[in-house]
C-alpha cells in the first residue's frame, strides 16, 4: 500500500515537468562511439545500492525536489553513477524548477542513447547512458536557455565529480 502511496505523488510531478516536445523533433540515434559495458542484471544489483538499481536499471524516477543535484551549483563533470562515462558539465546545468537537475546539452561525443518512452501513457523521449544503457531521465524541447533543450536527469543516475 504505501509503494502506490508513493507512486502518485511522482507520477503526477512528471506529468507536470514532462513540458510538450514543442519542436516535434525525431529521436535522433546516437552514434556507437562509446565502449559498451555489458553486465547481467544479477551483476548490476551487487554493484548498485537498491535505490541506484531500481533508477538506473528499473527505469524508476527520484521524489521531485529531493534529489541530491536538484540545486547543487558546484563545477565538476556529471559521470553516469553506474559506469563513470561522462554525460554532463557543470556549465550545462541550470535551475528548471522542475523537481530534478536539468542540463541544456550533453556532452558531445555519442555519450547519450535517446529513445521514445511511451510508459504511463505518455510520449517522451528517455536518456539512456551509451555506454551501459542505464536509465538517466528524459529530454525534453521546452529548456529556456539557447539550445531548448531540458535534459531532465534523476541525480541517482549521476555522480558529480567535482573540479
Amino acid at each position: 500500500m504505501m509503494h502506490r502511496l508513493l507512486i502518485i505523488p511522482v507520477l503526477l510531478a512528471t506529468v507536470a515537468c514532462q513540458g510538450q516536445n514543442k519542436k516535434g523533433s525525431p529521436v535522433a540515434a546516437t552514434p556507437d562511439t562509446v565502449k559498451k559495458i555489458v553486465r547481467s542484471e544479477a551483476e548490476w544489483k551487487k554493484m548498485l545500492t537498491p535505490e541506484q538499481y531500481h533508477i538506473l536499471r528499473e527505469k524508476g524516477t527520484d521524489r521531485p525536489f529531493a534529489g541530491k543535484y536538484y540545486l547543487t551549483h558546484d563545477s565538476g563533470i556529471y559521470k553516469c553513477a553506474a559506469c563513470g562515462n561522462a554525460l554532463f558539465t557543470s556549465d550545462m546545468k541550470f535551475d528548471s524548477d522542475c523537481g530534478w537537475p536539468s542540463f541544456d546539452k550533453e556532452i558531445e561525443g555519442g555519450k547519450i542513447i535517446k529513445q521514445e518512452d511511451r510508459s504511463y501513457g505518455m510520449v517522451r523521449i528517455e536518456i539512456l547512458c551509451a555506454k551501459c544503457g542505464s536509465h538517466l531521465g528524459h529530454l525534453f524541447d521546452d529548456g529556456p536557455t539557447l539550445t531548448g533543450k531540458r535534459y531532465c536527469v534523476n541525480s541517482t543516475s549521476i555522480q558529480l565529480v567535482k573540479k
